[in-house]
């Protein structure tokens, strides 16, 4: 699967960012695995939670890594498109332009690792 960019994967929004997100749970650990593309070609973060996907863990355990990464409060970031699936659209609150510059420069850090 060929890499896709930070840049591809966030998407301004009218009172924030979206990222797209494809969810591993029951992982051996809370992470981000980096940035992937999907079949269509679209880009997707990688993430991958300890949590069950019963009764919401995995949802909360996933803005839990992304809050903790990014250094963003917990009440910033929601899940508005795929509760219930693997593949998630995710809605970073905030100031779109100041949004993506700080999460590219820590995707940045991720593919670089």
């Amino acid at each position: 699967m060929p890499r896709a960019s930070s840049e591809e994967l966030l998407t301004a929004a009218a009172d924030g960012v979206r990222v797209a997100i494809r969810l591993t749970p029951r992982a051996r650990a809370d992470r981000i695995d980096g940035i992937a593309s999907t079949a269509d070609g679209s880009a997707v973060l990688k993430v991958a939670v300890t949590a069950p996907p019963a009764e919401n863990r995995a949802n909360d355990a996933l803005i839990a890594v992304l809050a903790k990464a990014w250094g963003l409060p917990r009440r910033h970031i929601s899940i508005v498109s795929g509760g219930k699936s693997r593949n998630k659209i995710v809605q970073i609150a905030g100031e779109p332009r100041e949004l993506r510059q700080r999460l590219t420069a820590a995707l940045a850090q991720l593919t670089a690792a």
